[in-house]
């Protein structure tokens, strides 16, 4: 059996299975088959007779997870069982329910996403009489999230921001306070104390950190590079009894430093174990070796970075293509149409294709062309179907009837459907409830000290009755039959069927979804409980409801992208200010994370890369003349940008013939630009806008003295280097990179330049 596990593997990968006994640190490029090494390990742990309830493997997505689990149980079916595969959040969650009574927690804890953490925010600023304008409720949660990660209470931020005389840290510390009081009155936690509350258990209790221990010999963590502190403690504190530590990662893929990542988990492995073996897997089996050579172009500019280059075997049968645009909406109708060029003899389905940007306002543009083409696709990271109002309403049922102590589902459905229960009764009882030290429900039997009418009061009593006969029936029916019962008695679904819209009608159908999602959860999972549904809905992630198999372009950023891989990637909007963002360009470690996300981005390519810019765009509201992004000019592009379908076709479609094309959907391809052209350095190229029909790029003649790479003197700014025009004759426009630095964009005919005879530097 263990010759087996490995027959197949290369001979890093057979190193990394069979090294069980100490600690192990696995560089795992891109590509390169870290899952298959994972669950290979564990299957070989099992053929050597290790206990299967002995071994700890954790990752970071619940996708991630069950594929673990998927291959586990295919390579040793009869003794996986028990391992425990699962996320950092999962396991956190279920040890701190298991050992509640040892904590003084109550089991029966909710866990509040990031749209509860912010009503409790604003209720806390409000509480403080605090201006959310200066203090917005994301960015407080965001430090607490952060406060957490490193494992600091709100006394260390308060001890600190003294220290440092920092105003704002002391707020924010304040607010800190308040807010965990609020969550322990609610019997909640966040994502952050997950974490956070098992590391300070395990260091409280020694002999339940020793029992845990004992009982997980072995610990596996996958994409170590993406660990926060309070993560690595985690893993240190259970490993540091038998240290067989295996942790799997890649420097170079390390792009969440916003969320508290920290690079330097991974890079001192070595220091935290010093006899560890170290193993890098450099064969990709993912990607053509021209796309892994420009990635390594690419990456291989940053310092701090373990060295590795990927190699492959696969044949070098794809292409790696700049694709210059003239704006946003021109670059998201190439992309449409390169894609058509691609589907067209069926060589590839849409969901072969992904699109990936910077950030989330750059969706527009490509979902307004995607349906003006009727060409189907879905965007990962917008709005969850599990953040739908109407889903968060039965939810929110759900955990009052799970824990009636929840004030912020309370404050939510307590007058939905309507029950007469006005803002002002519920406030006046949140402050009695406030000054009481109380939740809002057990807050009730004193409404009438609060100055509730008698209406209100009944209105109240009616309602807690509601809640009560739910809870009395989740002891003894199915948390579907429970959710059934709280769309019908609560008259939520009768409000609904009442409006007759289109809107109530789709709320509708989502509800009817949401009842099928309940009844999937019951037949795969083991914990069929309330409690085990709302725990496994709240760890849900963005990127778990990606279906590559529904036939769809997929759109998302980069940061979503980690862990992906697509036949045909387009990266867009490379420029500089876009990506690398923001003022990141002039802090080393910020750039050299935006470069780990640009190669993540190129490394989920299999078979074509497109590398694409604009020359200007409309970003919330303003338009920017731009520069392709440094890493265009890094992967190897420096002096021509071309823009190539690299198919064997050389003819062009008409547009009747892409209209011809049944994308499932109406089609108005009258603004499409045709694509198969090239971009020279000595060239410039026009666009006819007034063109009805079929919309081309035309060659225009240069005669300007202006050449790209000419250098040329300005009156103000001195000397510079052109390095991109447009337009011609009286409408010729420059960009100017000076000596100084910057870069300006200047009109020839006014700009007043001397044309330095001596040409290109």
């Amino acid at each position: 059996m263990k010759d087996l596990l490995v027959k197949n593997l290369n001979p890093s990968q057979a190193e990394a299975v069979l090294c069980t006994e100490g600690p192990l640190i696995i560089f795992a490029g891109a590509g390169t088959g870290k899952t298959r090494v994972i669950t290979h390990r564990i299957a070989h742990l099992l053929a050597s007779g290790v206990a299967p309830w002995s071994i700890l493997a954790v990752t970071f997505t619940n996708k991630a997870a069950t594929e673990m689990k998927q291959r586990v149980n295919d390579l040793a079916p009869q003794t996986c069982a028990n391992v425990w595969v699962s996320t950092f959040h999962s396991f956190c969650a279920y040890f701190l329910r298991v050992e509640s009574s040892k904590i003084e927690l109550n089991p029966d804890f909710l866990i509040y996403d990031f749209s509860d953490q912010k009503n409790v925010i604003k209720d806390c600023l409000q509480e403080l009489n605090i201006d959310e304008k200066k203090f917005k409720p994301s960015t407080v949660v965001n430090e607490i999230s952060r406060a957490k990660d490193d494992l600091k209470s709100p006394s260390d931020i308060a001890v600190g921001a003294d220290n440092n005389g920092d105003f704002i840290a002391t707020i924010v510390a304040t607010i800190y306070q308040l807010y965990q009081e609020k969550l322990e009155r609610a019997g909640a936690l966040d994502f952050g104390d997950l974490i956070m509350r098992t590391v300070l258990t395990l260091k409280q209790y020694p002999s339940l950190l020793e029992h845990y221990q004992e009982k997980y010999k072995y610990i596996m963590v996958d994409e170590y590079q993406d660990t926060n502190h309070a993560q690595y403690m985690f893993v240190k504190l259970l490993a540091q009894k038998h240290r067989n530590i295996c942790v799997v990662g890649d420097d170079d893929q390390s792009v969440y430093s916003w969320r508290g990542a920290d690079i330097n988990n991974i890079l001192a492995f070595e220091k935290d174990y010093p006899n560890a073996k170290s193993i890098k897997l450099e064969q990709n089996y993912r990607s053509t070796p021209r796309i892994l050579a420009t990635s390594h172009q690419v990456v291989r500019h940053n310092s701090k970075r373990i060295d590795k280059q990927l190699w492959t075997q696969n044949s070098d049968d794809g292409s790696v293509s700049v694709v210059k645009a003239v704006n946003e909406n021109d670059e998201a109708t190439k992309v449409v149409y390169l894609i058509f060029l691609k589907t067209i003899d069926n060589q590839y389905s849409f969901s072969d294709f992904a699109v990936f940007y910077r950030t989330n306002a750059q969706s527009r543009a490509f979902e307004d062309a995607f349906r003006r083409a009727g060409m189907p696709y879905t965007i990962i990271g917008t709005l969850r179907f599990y953040d739908r109002a109407e889903v968060k309403d039965i939810m929110a049922y759900l955990k009052l009837i799970h824990n009636p102590n929840d004030n912020v589902s309370f404050k939510r459905i307590v007058n939905i459907p309507r029950r007469g229960i006005g803002k002002t009764s519920l406030e006046s009882l949140e402050k009695l409830a406030i000054l009481k030290n109380m939740s809002i429900w057990q807050a009730f039997p004193f409404a009438k000290e609060a100055g509730l009418t008698k209406g209100a009061v009944n209105a109240l009593n009616s309602f807690e009755q509601l809640i009560k006969a739910f809870a009395d029936l989740k002891n003894n029916v199915s948390v579907k039959e429970v959710a059934k019962e709280v769309i019908t008695r609560s008259g939520y679904l009768k409000e609904l069927e009442s409006e007759k819209t289109p809107e109530s009608k789709t709320k509708i159908e989502n509800i009817q979804e949401l009842i099928s999602a309940i009844d999937d959860f019951e037949h795969r999972s083991p914990d069929k409980s309330l409690a085990g549904y709302l725990t496994q809905v709240s760890l849900v992630s963005d990127i778990d409801s990606l279906d590559q198999s529904k036939g769809k372009v997929t759109l998302m950023t980069l940061h979503l992208a980690k862990g992906l891989e697509f036949n045909n990637v387009f990266l867009c909007g490379l420029e500089e200010g876009l990506f690398p963002i923001g003022e990141s360009a002039f802090n080393p470690e910020d750039l050299e994370e935006e470069r780990r996300l640009m190669y993540v981005g190129m490394t989920r390519a299999r078979k074509h890369l497109y590398l694409c810019w604009a020359t200007e765009r409309t970003v919330y509201g303003k338009t920017k003349w731009n520069m392709p992004s440094r890493f265009v000019a890094e992967a190897g592009f420096r002096d021509e940008i071309v823009e190539r379908e690299q198919a064997k076709r050389q003819n062009h479609y008409s547009l009747g013939q892409v209209a011809s094309r049944d994308f499932g959907g109406e089609r108005n391809y009258k603004k499409y630009a045709r694509v198969e052209v090239e971009y020279r350095n000595n060239d410039a190229y026009s666009y006819d806008e007034t063109a009805k029909d079929e919309p081309s790029y035309t060659l225009a003649v240069d005669a300007s003295p202006y050449k790209m790479g000419s250098i040329v003197t300005h009156p103000i700014f001195g000397k510079g280097k052109i390095i991109e025009k447009s337009g011609t004759g009286d409408d010729l426009k420059l960009v100017v990179l000076f000596e100084t630095g910057q870069w300006k964009k200047l009109l020839a005919r006014a700009a007043n330049l001397t044309l330095n005879q001596l040409g290109c530097p």
